[in-house]
């Protein structure tokens, strides 16, 4: 009995130390979405070269997701998300040093590639965390990293309203929160795979069930990706608004994402998945159109704080859905997400060329119509309900794999 209570209490300390690891792999994408009108400013960049620019991300981590699964294999969990967060981390630097269109394409596709492996590999760790404590967490876990990237969004705020070159803000940055990972992943679990285990696939289709719930999450990181890489620009190109009012907007919206998602496993027990993404979609709708007919910055930030309250809850709830739809749940998982997080990278690219095409408004007013698939899509979640799991008590369960 004492064992089981200790080894409880070594996954409940996993679980504050994955929280940390959720919340340095936000900051640096709030460090960075802020500085983006200087990054922009910086390379001598259009908003359509921006926006295939900020494709490159993608790219990037499209190509690198699928091999995070081998080097955590290869290294054990620990070691690999040790190696993964401080790659990305390091990884911020970059795109503020490119002078260039191409050298920024080739900035964001290190910066990608690094961001998408170590996030698959920290969601991995929270899932298997939820799985042995018994109880939803990683609507919590996804607000950690809402909670950082708010973090990181205030710090870029303040940098953007002084004035400051990014490349010495992002050097800063990246120094930071590279020695916080560190600290962060000695607690994480240190799970290693079976002598006999074979190595996961380099690639791998998604299964079908993973498809649907897939779109929903493709709609919700859409419009996040949009929020976080193009709010700031949309006030100051748009609206006129100053440098730091524009970075203030996107730590707005950071902060309604953190808030949402840090209740989010209590609102979900209460109303269940179906009608939470339900009245979400309709919140961000209705945040999207603010956004659209907005013609005071205020009125936009407004509009951005409400999408974000509205998307919040949703990728957590796709990921929980994604591990109960079928025989093979961690193929579920890793296929919902590679298409949510290549939703989230694509994004920018597709606001910016629509932007260049047409106008900023029309590209926000896409992703208002997005928004609303979540209304409509919303029912394939209900697997998240119907087998949701029960919380264990803790003097009882026993974790399915031993620690290390």
């Amino acid at each position: 009995m004492s064992t089981v209570v200790y080894e409880q209490r070594e996954v409940r300390r996993a679980r504050y130390a994955v929280a940390a690891v959720f919340a340095v792999h936000g900051a640096v994408t709030g460090s960075f979405a802020t500085r983006v009108p200087w990054i922009q400013d910086h390379a001598g960049v259009s908003a359509g070269q921006l926006g295939l620019a900020l494709a490159f991300p993608a790219i990037g981590a499209s190509l690198a997701m699928p091999l995070a699964g081998r080097i955590s294999h290869r290294f054990g969990a620990r070691t690999a998300l040790r190696g993964l967060i401080s790659l990305w981390t390091i990884a911020l630097i970059l795109p503020a040093l490119a002078p260039s269109l191409w050298t920024l394409c080739l900035a964001l596709f290190v910066y990608g590639a690094s961001a998408g492996m170590a996030d698959v590999a920290m969601n991995a760790l929270g899932v298997e965390i939820e799985n042995r404590l018994g109880k939803s967490i990683m609507s919590g876990l996804h607000g950690m990293w809402s909670v950082g990237a708010l973090v990181g969004s205030a710090a870029g705020t303040l940098a953007a309203h002084l004035g400051s070159d990014a490349r010495l803000h992002h050097a800063l940055a990246a120094v930071v929160l590279t020695v916080l990972g560190l600290v962060a992943c000695q607690g994480v679990l240190d799970l290693r795979p079976a002598e006999d285990e074979e190595p996961p696939p380099r690639f791998a289709l998604p299964p079908k069930s993973a498809l649907l719930i897939g779109a929903v999450g493709f709609c919700a990181v859409f419009a996040e990706g949009a929020a976080l890489d193009w709010s700031a620009v949309y006030l100051r190109d748009r609206l006129a608004a100053s440098a730091g009012l524009a970075a203030a907007c996107t730590t707005g919206f950071m902060l309604t994402m953190a808030l949402a998602r840090i209740a989010g496993d209590a609102v979900v027990n209460r109303f269940g998945s179906v009608r939470t993404v339900r009245a979400g979609g309709v919140l961000a709708a209705l945040g999207g159109l603010m956004i659209v007919v907005a013609d005071h910055p205020a009125v936009a930030m407004a509009g951005f704080a409400l999408m974000g309250l509205g998307i919040a809850v949703v990728v957590p709830l796709c990921f929980a859905a994604a591990g109960r739809s079928g025989p093979n749940p961690s193929q579920a998982i890793a296929g919902v997400a590679t298409i949510t997080y290549t939703s989230g990278l694509v994004a920018p690219s597709a606001i910016g060329g629509l932007a260049q095409l047409t106008s900023l408004v029309v590209s926000f007013g896409l992703v208002t119509v997005l928004a609303c698939g979540l209304v409509v899509l919303a029912g394939v979640l209900r697997a998240a309900d119907r087998d949701r799991p029960k919380v264990s008590r803790p003097d009882t369960a026993v974790p399915d794999r031993p620690l290390s």
